[in-house]
């Protein structure tokens, strides 16, 4: 099965908020804590275009952070995607 991988950092209030609503949705998620590893933030800088965190995939989908995460779950379109990619406990 496909994972779901949030890269954070630990002072950051979008990152608890889609840790949140992950663990609402009863899916189990890989934590990667970008916060003292400067390689690592250049990696996902560069893979994503962004600069901020969250980033969150689910499988090899980005889907981008937390406004984008909220975005999917308002459409309907959450559940489905999670369900297709993961193991819903």
């Amino acid at each position: 099965m496909t994972s779901i991988t949030i890269y954070t950092t630990p002072a950051c209030p979008y990152c608890v908020a889609a840790k949140a609503l992950l663990k609402r949705k009863g899916v189990t998620f890989a934590e990667i804590s970008v916060d003292e590893n400067p390689a690592l933030a250049k990696s996902l800088r560069e893979r994503t275009g962004r600069r901020t965190v969250p980033q969150i995939y689910i499988g090899e989908h980005h889907v981008g952070g937390f406004d984008d995460l909220r975005a999917l779950d308002d459409a309907g379109n959450l559940d489905a995607m999670l369900m297709s990619h993961s193991s819903v406990n």
